[in-house]
């Protein structure tokens, strides 16, 4: 093949080696405007995971990188005048211009045409005179613009200043310094990289940054390689401490904005993105070399797999593709914390440590046990003293106080709608299903969402509370939980609204009833998507008639016994279609302004939470965000907690989405928690509001850990349930937990151990004569180097 690259940053010049090596007959030139010993920026970081790539594809680079890396497993986080460090992770770093060398000695080597200081042909030039052509040419591609109808580009500006710096202050591990400063937070990354050299990288939101004076050269235009020495010096002065005595090294150092950059397409044609061109990852959770160099591996291997170049292509951006969203709704969610580090600095040291490590959501309770017991043992010590009790024990079976009501534990059964009623009627389906889970261990177990009127319902099969019967059939219900189990039962209480007189979800989700169908009402005639029924807008008798359907259902809710009350207030329904600018058109007082729209919804509460019983708490769910250009967001959702709150609130359940059928979900691990732990530290926790996390919470490492970060004080746990109704017995059973917070019914008891798995209870014999002691250098490793590596040749 005859390929032009344009780019000479590691992933283009990685990319050229590895197709040299693969065939020699192939013709490669790669163009680079820079000078070949130009290099913005100080180190690079690999996991171990790229190196045994690396060291697979490539040996020879493999052993030249080696040669040169600065390792170590620790990282030291700095915060509010205590140290903390945690080790076992294990890092590789080295220069930055090292590794270019390297690179282009390897691709000479090789007789791969280096053009330096030279601007690439036009595209279309190269594409009708190459067999492909490959955009490696950073985040800020010209190619990618060139092409912007094709690649579809998403360019996403954040909302933090960062400068990338050095020093010669060489760091024995990563180091993060959290500083509070008259202006607000500003944070330090740093890693070394060689013996000589460390990276120092300055973080503040841009709201701190104008206030510390950042911004009086704003619009100052830098030429290429000229630092903002002012902001340099600046920046010394500010860290003078954490630098003890050393200087600060600057290359091309300026105020930056992170631009997240994602692409529709990566490929047209004989044209490819590469790296940073095609996207990019917040430097927090590591570095774009590294997936550069992962892309280029990958590309290379396509290439020579497949027999023409559409289908290599295809199949680079088919394998690429998923790993790189991986990482990016990784990065995103640090970056994430970073911009908002401000709102963990009340936590106590040791949990803001763990919060900050486990940001991302890859790194969990989990992983941080195995990698170093011993911080693992710290962080359980201090969730246990925050909450006032004497015992260390897994975080999700301390117990919890929602109003006057205990539970037992912090398991949630979500609510998950059944469609199984007859009539509104609970029957032997609802006790099994709700009974079984309360056996099974929650410390807290919610109905599906049980309507207030005939036409309140999503489906014919939904549940009601708005006759006398229903109230004694779901009497039958809680009765069982309390007489069985220590489990607690809550009512959801919601009306459909604009989605309602639609079929089962097994028959169709959302969609209409072919016959028998109802007439639904909503805010405004806003259906919620094609094909879904056009709602009534609703008239004064329509609300006046709603809330008196919601004070009834509660008050038979109350006499049926139920512990606790949540009012459906998200997923689109009727009192969430009221408070989304989505659904929510109207001009009168109920719509509008967000005061306008809390109205109704206040209403319902005020009246609702008036007749049920003082001494059981009420609380709500909300969606968030509604995933929408024009809908609710995460900032409103802040604002709609307030309110509620201010209302008598107890708890909020933090959901989203489900406003409309052209919503955008960011679906991923864990993905609502980020929206629980912003109400949470800005609204909830100053009120002694329990806060509730919800959306793909799967297991009960990723319940510990949202619980020891301080994201929720409680996590609800939906389809995990489903598939397994005794969920949080098994996981005491797992973590070896025996105590009040998961008591097994008397009849299972004899089934509490784990059952063996084959050949796990074998008895093995000793075969060494000496133990060996723990190796605590394998968690606590520094980089302390003896002697400066081999220059680069």
């Amino acid at each position: 093949m005859k390929i032009a690259i344009i780019g000479g940053g590691p992933g283009g010049l990685y990319f050229a080696a590895l197709m040299k090596q693969l065939d020699p007959a192939h013709d490669i030139t790669v163009w680079e405007r820079n000078a070949p010993d130009d290099t913005f920026g100080f180190g690079v970081v690999f996991s171990d995971e790229t190196l045994g790539g690396i060291e697979n594809a490539d040996t020879v680079i493999a052993a030249a990188m080696a040669r040169r890396f600065a390792r170590w497993t620790d990282i030291d986080i700095h915060f509010r005048g205590e140290t903390h460090t945690v080790g076992g992770q294990g890092f590789a770093a080295m220069s930055r211009r090292d590794l270019l060398t390297l690179l282009q000695h390897r691709c000479r080597d090789l007789g791969v045409t280096l053009r330096f200081r030279t601007t690439a042909p036009d595209t279309g030039l190269l594409r009708a005179s190459h067999d492909l052509v490959i955009g490696a040419d950073g985040a800020n591609s010209a190619v990618r613009a060139a092409h912007a109808g094709v690649f579809g580009p998403g360019l996403d500006r954040r909302h933090s200043k960062y400068m990338w710096l050095g020093s010669d202050l060489v760091f024995e591990a990563f180091q993060f310094h959290v500083k509070q400063t008259p202006w607000g937070v500003m944070q330090v990354h740093g890693y070394p990289y060689s013996a000589d050299g460390s990276t120092f990288i300055v973080e503040m939101h841009e709201d701190v940054w104008r206030r510390a004076g950042f911004d009086t050269a704003e619009g100052a235009a830098l030429p290429p390689g000229v630092s903002d020495e002012r902001a340099v010096e600046r920046i010394g002065e500010l860290f003078a401490e954490e630098l003890a005595g050393h200087r600060l090294l600057a290359n091309n150092s300026k105020w930056l904005d992170f631009t997240t950059v994602r692409n529709e397409r990566w490929h047209d044609g004989n044209l490819v993105l590469l790296g940073d061109a095609a996207h990019t990852a917040h430097f927090s959770i590591g570095s774009g070399t590294k997936l550069a160099m992962e892309d280029a591996l990958a590309l290379a291997a396509c290439l020579h797999e497949h027999p023409t170049a559409d289908a290599a292509l295809a199949a680079y951006e088919t394998e690429r593709r998923p790993v790189v969203e991986s990482t990016q709704r990784a990065a995103q969610a640090s970056l994430e914390w970073f911009e908002n580090i401000g709102r963990y600095t009340g936590q106590e040291p040791v949990q803001f440590c763990f919060n900050l490590l486990t940001r991302s959501r890859r790194i969990t309770y989990d992983n941080l046990r195995v990698r170093d017991p011993e911080f693992a043992d710290r962080v359980d010590a201090a969730f246990a003293r925050s909450q006032g009790r004497p015992t260390v024990l897994p975080a999700m079976f301390q117990p919890f106080r929602v109003g006057a009501l205990e539970l037992k534990n912090r398991v949630v059964v979500s609510p998950m709608d059944m469609y199984s009623a007859v009539d509104g009627v609970p029957g032997d389906f609802h006790l099994t299903h709700l009974g079984s889970r309360a056996l099974g261990g929650a410390g807290l177990v919610m109905t599906e969402m049980v309507t207030v009127s005939p036409k309140a319902r999503i489906t014919p099969g939904c549940a009601g509370l708005w006759t006398d019967g229903q109230r004694d059939a779901w009497a039958r219900v809680v009765a069982f939980v309390h007489e069985h189990s220590t489990a607690r039962i809550g009512l959801q209480l919601g009306h459909s609204g604009r989605k309602g007189s639609t079929r089962p979800m097994w028959e169709g989700i959302d969609e209409p009833l072919p016959a028998g169908n109802w007439e639904v009402i909503g805010p405004s005639a806003v259906p919620y998507g094609p094909g879904s029924a056009v709602p009534r807008e609703m008239d004064r008798a329509d609300l006046e008639q709603v809330v008196a359907d919601f004070v009834a259902a509660a008050r038979r809710g109350a006499e049926a016994g139920f512990d606790l009350l949540e009012l459906h207030c998200a997923h689109g329904y009727l009192l969430s279609s009221f408070l989304s600018p989505a659904a929510n058109h109207r001009t009168d007082e109920y719509g509008g302004s967000m005061a306008n729209r809390l109205r109704f919804p206040l209403e319902v509460f005020d009246a609702v939470r008036a007749v049920w019983p003082a001494e059981r708490p009420m609380g709500v769910r909300l969606s968030a965000t509604d995933w929408l250009p024009h809908g609710t967001t995460e900032h409103d959702a802040v604002e709609l907690a307030r309110a509620f709150i201010a209302h008598g609130a107890d708890a909020i359940d933090v959901s989203s989405g489900q406003v409309a059928k052209a919503e955008r979900p960011a679906y991923g691990r864990s993905y609502q928690a980020p929206f629980a732990d912003r109400i949470r530290h800005e609204v909830a926790a100053a009120s002694g509001t329990a806060v509730i996390a919800v959306g793909a919470i799967s297991s009960y490492d990723d319940v510990n850990s949202l619980l020891l970060a301080g994201r929720a004080d409680l996590c609800a746990v939906g389809r995990t349930h489903l598939y397994d109704p005794h969920w949080t017995l098994h996981a005491a059973a797992e973590q070896g937990y025996r105590g009040p917070g998961a008591d097994w019914p008397v009849q299972f008891r004899a089934g509490r151990r784990k059952p063996p798995a084959a050949r796990t209870d074998a008895v093995r014999p000793r075969l060494a004569l000496l133990r060996a002691a723990p190796d605590a250098q394998h968690v606590h490793r520094r980089w302390t180097p003896t002697r400066a590596p081999a220059p680069v040749v």
